[in-house]
């Protein structure tokens, strides 16, 4: 669920915009600051990584990180960040495996970004990268997962069950 000062007019899909690498780039820099040594790699994932195709106004960050040891919340929430409370921010089923992760918010008042811990070669791991490379490699794909987004934006105002229906329709990535 988001947090209430995420709660707005409801979800907008927009079209690409140029500046949203420069914004992952300062984003990344933060979590660097955060994190240290502990962010082995912070990647721009989801849709605001892929030239072209409309997104809701979201930095998604994935951090690769050693373990999700417990401490790693209390150096996200010491910078700001907070830490997503629900079950599906906290696992995920990826090619079949349940992984393990954690979801962060941005701070109040910030930007929208979701940043993703996740341990390096998991499958959740994996298939975001993947996702998002075929996306960017494929343009009738990236196509029709935008025009889904826009229309299921108009029909699911609600972020929380957007994000719910979303999420098992991914495309599976050649």
């Amino acid at each position: 669920m988001p947090f209430p000062d995420e709660l707005g007019a409801g979800v907008t899909v927009v079209a690409y915009d140029p500046a949203w690498p420069g914004e992952f780039t300062t984003l990344a820099e933060r979590i660097e600051a955060a994190l240290g040594p502990r962010a082995l790699t912070i990647d721009h994932i989801g849709s605001t990584s892929v030239p072209g195709l409309p997104a809701k106004n979201c930095i998604d960050a994935q951090v690769r990180v050693a373990d999700l040891a417990p401490d790693l919340i209390d150096l996200m929430e010491s910078a700001g960040f907070r830490c997503r409370p629900e079950p599906w921010n906290r696992t995920e089923v990826s090619f079949g495996e349940t992984c393990d992760k954690l979801v962060f918010a941005p701070p109040i008042g910030d930007r929208p970004t979701n940043i993703h811990l996740r341990r390096p070669h998991t499958p959740n791991t994996r298939f975001a990268l993947l996702f998002r490379d075929y996306l960017r490699a494929d343009r009738e794909a990236r196509e029709a997962w935008g025009t889904f987004k826009q229309r299921l934006a108009q029909s699911v105002p609600d972020l929380a069950h957007y994000g719910q229906i979303k999420a098992p329709t991914y495309p599976s990535p050649a």
